[in-house]
C-alpha cells in the first residue's frame, strides 16, 4: 500500500521528472538584451531531406530532383516544395539558413550534436547517454536563467527519442537532474490525455499537503538529513518545487486542451505531432521558457521520422508523400500564425530543424540517404530576420557554397536571443569551465 508519504516522495521525485543531483556551478554569467522570452524546438528526428522542403534544386538531373515541383512563395526568389505549401505565404515571416554542416553521419551521434550544440566525441550509432556529455539546450537556459513560482522552465514531449540506444542531449546531463526537462510522455492527440502527476487523490486537500510537508520537515531536521547530505537538499528543494506544481491551476490550465476550440484543434491535426505544437503554444502561453517537441520517437518507418532511405516502390518513399510532408503542412505554419495571432511570436523563437540532411542524389530503393554535409533549418520569431534566406548550398545542395554554418552557431544564436551569451561558462563533470556554446552569434539572421 503506497503511504501518503511515499506518495509526496513520488510525486516530488519521480511523477513530476525534477530529481535531485548534483548540479555544476557555472564559472562566469553575461548577460544580453533579451529578444525572445522562449524557444519552441521542434526537433524534426530522422534528417528532414532539404531538396524536398525548402531547398528545392528543380534543375538538376533526373537522379537528383525531387519528385515534387517547386512554388513560389511570398519571399521572392525563393520557391518551396508544393508538398508544404501552407508555408509559402508564411516565408516572409521566416529565415532559412541553407548552409548547415557538420561530419557526423549516424543518428545519435548527429542528434546530440542538434540537440546540445556540441560536437560528440564519435561520430557513432551506439553513442550512448552519459554524465559526460553536454546537456540539453533547454537544461542549460534552467540552469541559467531559473525560472520562479510553479511552471516548469524547460518542458519536452511527447517521446524520447531513440536509434536503438536513447539518444543523448535530451537531459541535463553533469548540471544535475534538477535541470532536467519536465517530461511528458502521453499523447497529447489521446481523447483521455491528462497528467495525472498533477492530480491529487481525492483523500489530499491542500491543507493536509501542507501539513504532511511540515511532518516531513520535522522528520528531516530530527535525523539532519539535510545537514548531512547534499542530495537530500536536492530531494527537499525538488519536493517543494513538486508541491507548487501539484497545486498549480495555472500550470494545470496549460495542459488542458480540451479547453481549447475544436476547430483550433483540427487547424493543428489530430496527430501527435500536431497537439504538441498546439501545447507548446499553450505552455509559452503560461511562461515556460524552453519546450522540445519531437516529431517522431524513432527515425523512420512507416509512419516514424524523417529517415527516408526508400522503400523499394513508388512514388518516391510514400512517408514523405502520406505522412511526413502533410503533416508538416498543417502543423509548421498554424503555430507560426498561431503564435503571431496572439501577439506571441515577437517573444518565442520557433526552431525546426534535423540532426542532419539527405543525400542529393536519390538511391536505388528511391530514397535519400544521411548528409550532414549540408542542410537547411528554420527560425522564426525571437528577434529573428523576417523573410530572410542566409547561406546557400551548391547547385546540387551537396556541400555549403556561401556562409557555412555550425550546429554550435546555431545554438550560440538561441541563446543569444534568450539574452545569454555564448560565452557563459558551466562546469563539467571534471570540473573543467565550458562555454556554453563553442560556436559565434549568426549576427546576419538577427533582426
Amino acid at each position: 500500500m503506497l503511504s501518503r508519504r511515499n506518495f509526496l516522495t513520488n510525486s516530488a521525485i519521480l511523477s513530476t521528472g525534477f530529481y535531485p543531483g548534483f548540479g555544476m556551478g557555472f564559472e562566469r554569467k553575461a548577460s544580453l538584451p533579451s529578444k525572445a522570452k522562449a524557444v519552441i524546438f521542434l526537433h524534426q528526428f530522422g534528417g528532414p531531406s532539404q531538396m524536398d522542403t525548402f531547398d528545392m534544386k528543380p534543375n538538376v538531373p533526373d537522379a537528383y530532383r525531387s519528385p515534387y515541383k517547386p512554388v513560389p512563395s511570398s519571399l521572392a526568389g525563393v520557391p518551396i516544395c508544393e508538398m508544404i505549401s501552407g508555408m509559402a505565404p508564411l516565408m516572409n515571416k521566416v529565415t532559412i539558413i541553407r548552409s548547415v554542416h557538420h561530419e557526423m553521419k549516424n543518428h545519435n551521434s548527429a542528434g546530440y550534436y542538434s540537440l546540445t550544440g556540441y560536437s560528440p566525441p564519435s561520430d557513432d550509432q551506439r553513442l550512448r547517454d552519459s554524465r559526460d556529455l553536454a546537456p540539453a539546450m533547454g537544461s542549460i537556459v534552467d540552469k541559467l536563467r531559473p525560472s520562479k513560482g510553479p511552471i516548469p522552465n524547460f518542458v519536452s514531449f511527447p517521446h524520447v527519442i531513440r536509434d536503438g540506444s536513447v539518444t543523448p542531449g535530451q537531459h541535463a546531463s553533469f548540471l544535475g537532474k534538477s535541470h532536467d526537462p519536465f517530461f511528458i510522455g502521453q499523447d497529447p492527440n489521446s481523447i483521455d490525455f491528462k497528467l495525472p502527476e498533477l492530480v491529487l487523490p481525492s483523500s489530499f486537500t491542500s491543507k493536509r499537503l501542507e501539513n504532511r510537508k511540515e511532518m516531513m520537515q520535522a522528520i528531516d531536521d530530527t535525523s539532519k538529513l539535510i545537514e548531512k547530505s547534499i542530495r537530500a537538499k536536492g530531494i527537499q528543494e525538488n519536493f517543494d518545487r513538486a508541491l507548487e506544481m501539484l497545486q498549480s491551476n495555472r500550470l494545470k490550465t496549460a495542459f488542458d486542451l480540451s479547453s481549447e476550440p475544436e476547430s483550433v484543434r483540427k487547424k493543428y491535426g489530430r496527430t501527435t505531432y500536431g497537439q504538441s505544437c498546439l501545447l507548446a503554444r499553450r505552455l509559452v502561453e503560461a511562461g515556460v521558457s524552453f519546450v522540445n517537441v519531437y516529431f517522431s520517437q524513432s527515425i523512420g518507418g512507416c509512419e516514424g521520422g524523417w529517415d527516408t532511405h526508400g522503400f523499394n516502390n513508388k512514388p518516391m518513399y510514400p512517408i514523405m508523400k502520406n505522412h511526413l510532408l502533410p503533416i508538416t503542412n498543417q502543423t509548421l505554419p498554424t503555430l507560426i500564425s498561431d503564435l503571431e495571432e496572439r501577439g506571441l511570436l515577437e517573444s518565442t523563437l520557433v526552431f525546426w530543424a534535423g540532426e542532419f540532411g539527405r543525400t542529393p542524389k536519390i538511391n536505388n530503393l528511391s530514397g535519400r540517404d544521411h548528409w550532414p554535409q549540408c542542410y537547411t533549418v528554420l527560425m522564426a520569431g525571437g528577434g529573428i530576420k523576417k523573410g530572410f534566406v542566409f547561406g546557400s548550398s551548391d547547385s546540387k545542395g551537396a556541400f555549403p557554397a556561401q556562409d557555412p554554418v555550425r550546429p554550435e552557431d546555431l545554438s550560440a544564436t538561441i541563446y543569444n536571443q534568450l539574452g545569454i551569451s555564448h560565452k557563459t561558462e558551466i562546469k563539467d563533470n571534471l570540473n573543467r569551465p565550458l562555454p556554453i556554446s563553442p560556436g559565434k552569434v549568426i549576427q546576419e539572421v538577427i533582426a
